[in-house]
């Protein structure tokens, strides 16, 4: 991008022009940061209401990142309006901060002190006593599986341990909202699920939560409402059901094995209204798979799944399939 700033075009969606709503825990308005020529997010807008998981999503680079440490007043604006916990960002970032978790990308715990001293000291970086911090602790331990870990130094801890610890510590506060960026990033299957699990338990009992993450199904699963971010635009928005059933054709036929290239030359354009590559699968989006299945039947050499079109697909499709770095 070039330093003045680009008109916006039909792909500038802005889904929060209008005054926030009175549930609304975080709202922004065209939040505009600018380094050197780039603008890294530009004229993003959102509402983030009481009680919900609400998705920011985007490639590397998108914007996320910013977004995020713009609306936790770590950085200024370039112009725009931020509304955090009932308070002013940046001008009283420190006091909505008060009333904010955050559940970092990397865990940052303390190795040099127990499970329990983690939380502990945690809880003093908002005032709270030792006494009151004590009290909170047991309830804590128990939300992330750990009651029979509290005396554990964090190097003996697995990484899905860490991660509901680091998790547990973003409540020491009782916050209205916990950001989270990447929560489940380099966890295995069985504690990516614990971990959802727990995070849809914090929703049920009215916890506010903003999570960003590169895995679709989390968001397809977790959010009711999802953002998509690209070169610093809001590019979509909308429920996940919502966003498939808008963006993408209902179904997906992904072939691959020998032969997939030239076949897909000769008959893949016929039998779906869009074909994708991304190295060796060929993607079919049709809303009617029948004709492209039976063909696909006498094709020996090539093997061939079928499945209903996901979050990922609409991802794919607004932002690309090439690498960001």
């Amino acid at each position: 991008m070039s330093g003045s700033r680009p008109a916006r075009g039909e792909s500038g969606v802005t889904p929060a022009a209008n005054p926030a709503p009175a549930d609304a825990v975080l709202s922004v308005r065209d939040l505009r940061k600018r380094y050197g020529d780039t603008w890294v997010v530009d004229g993003v807008s959102l509402d983030i209401r009481r009680g919900e998981c609400f998705g920011l999503l985007g490639p590397n680079g998108a914007g996320k990142t910013t977004t995020l440490r713009l609306s936790l007043g770590l950085i200024e604006p370039d112009s725009g309006t931020i509304r955090l916990a009932g308070h002013p960002v940046p001008g009283d970032a420190r006091r909505a901060r008060a009333n904010v978790g955050v559940v970092p990308q990397f865990d940052n715990l303390d190795p040099d002190f127990t499970v329990e001293e983690n939380l502990l000291v945690y809880g003093r970086y908002f005032g709270l006593s030792q006494a009151e911090i004590r009290t909170r602790i047991p309830s804590l331990l128990e939300f992330a599986g750990l009651t029979n870990r509290a005396g554990s130094r964090i190097q003996t801890l697995s990484g899905g341990m860490k991660r509901r610890l680091t998790l547990a510590r973003s409540l020491v506060n009782g916050p209205d909202i916990v950001f989270m960026d990447e929560p489940t990033t380099g966890l295995d299957p069985q504690a990516r699920h614990v971990i959802w699990d727990r995070l849809r338990q914090l929703v049920a009992q009215g916890t506010t939560l903003l999570l960003t993450t590169h895995f679709m199904e989390e968001a397809e699963r977790l959010c009711s409402r999802i953002m998509i971010m690209d070169r610093g635009r809001i590019i979509a928005h909308g429920a996940p059901r919502e966003l498939i059933e808008r963006e993408v054709e209902r179904h997906v036929v992904e072939v691959h094995g020998d032969g997939v290239d030239a076949w897909a030359e000769r008959r893949a354009p016929a039998l779906a209204p869009r074909v994708e590559r991304s190295g060796d699968t060929v993607f079919l989006y049709t809303s009617d798979p029948a004709s492209a299945l039976a063909a696909l039947e006498t094709e020996a050499g090539l093997r061939y799944m079928h499945r209903p079109a996901n979050l990922e697909d609409v991802f794919l499709k607004l932002t690309g399939r090439e690498l960001r770095d």
